[in-house]
C-alpha cells in the first residue's frame, strides 16, 4: 500500500489528475509552531519564544524532529504524494541508522509505511562536538492503493528527522478534520519518550498508549534535553492540556547536569510553574526506567565504541553520591517523596515508578541495545503498561465514569 523515493517523480509522469493542497496549519497535529520557510512549513514542538531562550544545538534539533507530530485530513484518494525536506543526523565513525519511518493510518488504523530518500544530512563529530551540513535535494513520500471511500488520513513524521513539509499532492481533494473532542494528553520526556529506537513515531511508547488510552497526544519528548528547563516548564503551563505528564531523570543523571541541592528545588520550581496555569490538571511525574549504567552510578555518560557500535558508559564515582551526586536510584527516591509531599495539597498530582514501565525483569529479556535506550519491542512492553496504568481503571488518566 506504500512506496517511496527520492526524489519523487514529476506528477506528469503519472495518468493520475493530481489534486495540490496547501500545506496549512489545519492539516497539522501535535506542533506547538509552525514556520514558514523559503520552501515549505517546519514544524517544531517548541513554540519561538522557549526555543530563543537557549540556543543549545542539541535541544534545537531534538524540537524540530517531529515526534508525534501527523498531517491529518479527510479524503477519498487511493494515492497520497508527500514532498518534504528532511535533515538526517549522522555521527562520524558511526554506521548510518535507518531512515525516518512515516506511518500511514486509516481511520485510526496502521495501513503503511514509507521513508524519504534525498534530504540534508548533519554531520557530528561526537569526539569534539564538531557539526558539518551536507545538502541534498527534496525527497518524496508516496502511498498508493488507499480505500476508494471517504476516510481519515494520518501520516506520521519521523521522529528522526527534522522534517520541512514542502508539498502535498492526492488524487482526490482534501479535508480538514477537527480534532473531534478527545483529550489532549501533553507529555515531556528524554529521548526514550521521543521514540529513540522505536520503529517510528506511531509506535513510540507514548504514541502507543495514547491510542490505547483514546487520547490526543503532544508528544514533548526531547532527545539530551528533559533538563527540568524553566521555559519548557513553561510550555506545559501554557499549552491547552486535559492530562500532563513529565518523565524526569535520566538526562539529568547522564549529563551530570546537578546535585541534590539543586535537583529539589528544581523539580518543585518546575511543577509550580505547570500549576500556575493547570491546577487541577492531572499530572503524573514518572520516575526514569531501569538503567543499569546508571543505577548506582553518577553521570557524565559518554559514548562508546569499543564494542564496534555505538553504546553509552556511565563515567562517574559511585562514591560521589554521598556528596549529593546523582544516580537513578536517588532521583527515584527523591521524586517519590517530593510527589508525597505535595500530594497533600495537590489532589491531582500522582507519581509512577518507570520501573514498573521497564524494569529489571524486561531488561533481562530485553535488554537495552545501547545500554541506554529500549528497542521497538520494549516500546510496545511500555506502551501497553503505560495505558494500563494511567488510563486504565483507577488510574491517574481515567476517563470520568
Amino acid at each position: 500500500m506504500n512506496d517511496s523515493q527520492a526524489p519523487g517523480p514529476s506528477p506528469a509522469a503519472h495518468t493520475t489528475e493530481w489534486v495540490d493542497t496547501p500545506l496549512t496549519a489545519e492539516l497539522v497535529r501535535g506542533a506547538l509552531d509552525l514556520e514558514r520557510t523559503a520552501r515549505g512549513l517546519l514544524p517544531h514542538r517548541l513554540p519561538a519564544r522557549a526555543r530563543a531562550q537557549y540556543s543549545d544545538e542539541q535541544l534545537a534539533q531534538a524540537e524540530s524532529q517531529p515526534s508525534g507530530v501527523r498531517l491529518v485530513f479527510r479524503t477519498r484518494a487511493t494515492a497520497v504524494e508527500l514532498d518534504v525536506l528532511r535533515t538526517v543526523t549522522g555521527y562520524r565513525g558511526v554506521p548510518p541508522g535507518p531512515d525516518g519511518a512515516y506511518d500511514l493510518h486509516i481511520d485510526g488504523r496502521p495501513a503503511g509505511r514509507a521513508t524519504a530518500g534525498g534530504g540534508d544530512v548533519l554531520m557530528v563529530d561526537l569526539s569534539d562536538g564538531s557539526r558539518e551540513t551536507i545538502p541534498g535535494p527534496v525527497g518524496s513520500v508516496r502511498f498508493i492503493g488507499l480505500p476508494d471511500r471517504e476516510k481519515d488520513v494520518e501520516i506520521w513524521l519521523p521522529y528522526t528527522e527534522t522534517t520541512e513539509l514542502i508539498a502535498l499532492r492526492t488524487d482526490a481533494p482534501v479535508h480538514a478534520v477537527a480534532p473531534g473532542g478527545r483529550r489532549v494528553w501533553l507529555h515531556h520526556g528524554s529521548s526514550i519518550s521521543q521514540g529513540s529506537a522505536a520503529e517510528s513515531s506511531a509506535t513510540a511508547w507514548p504514541a502507543l498508549a495514547a491510542a490505547a488510552g483514546g487520547v490526543e497526544l503532544v508528544n514533548l519528548g526531547l532527545g539530551g534535553s528533559a533538563l527540568l528547563d524553566p521555559f519548557v516548564a513553561r510550555v506545559l503551563r501554557d499549552t491547552p492540556a486535559d492530562l500532563i505528564s513529565v518523565k524526569i531523570g535520566i538526562n539529568i543523571v547522564n549529563l551530570d547536569l546537578m546535585r541534590l541541592r539543586a535537583f529539589t528545588p528544581a523539580v518543585h520550581g518546575f511543577l509550580d510553574t505547570v500549576r500556575e496555569g493547570r491546577p487541577t490538571t492531572p499530572l503524573l511525574v514518572v520516575s526514569p526506567l531501569h538503567c543499569p549504567s546508571h543505577e548506582d552510578t553518577p553521570g557524565p555518560g559518554a559514548p562508546d565504541f569499543r564494542a564496534g557500535s555505538l553504546a553509552f558508559r556511565a563515567m562517574g564515582d559511585p562514591a560521589e553520591t554521598a556528596s549529593g551526586k546523582l544516580t537513578l536510584t536517588v532521583i527515584r527516591a527523591e521524586l517519590a517523596r517530593i510527589v508525597e509531599q505535595r500530594a497533600a495539597d495537590d489532589p491531582h498530582l500522582y507519581c509512577l515508578d518507570g520501573r514498573e514501565l521497564y524494569g529489571e525483569a524486561d531488561f533481562a529479556e530485553l535488554p537495552l541495545p545501547d545500554q541506554l535506550h529500549p528497542d521497538a519491542a520494549a516500546h510496545r512492553r511500555m506502551g501497553e503498561r503505560f495505558a494500563a496504568l494511567a488510563f486504565g481503571p483507577g488510574g491517574p488518566f481515567a476517563a470520568a465514569p
